[in-house]
């Protein structure tokens, strides 16, 4: 089974998030960062992420749609 893009870049992105939120953390523990900032922003862009999963499963539905009318116009037209 091929992986899909759908599933492949949110999980990178997700690892991305993980490792910046680690290296962010010492600035949260010092208190030279708030909370409302630090878990904000790792909030916002878990959102982000998820929307993009969704728009990618959305793009990859169509592209599927295209492809078999496509197989289904040339099927009908020989």
């Amino acid at each position: 089974m091929k992986l899909q893009r759908s599933t492949v870049i949110p999980c990178l992105l997700l690892i991305y998030l993980g490792v910046m939120a680690s290296i962010g953390y010492p600035e949260y523990a010092s208190g030279r960062t708030s909370a409302l900032e630090y878990f904000g922003i790792i909030g916002v862009t878990i959102a982000v992420i998820i929307l993009l999963h969704f728009n990618l499963k959305r793009r990859e539905r169509l592209r599927r749609e295209r492809m078999a009318d496509i197989e289904q116009n040339a099927k009908n037209n020989k």
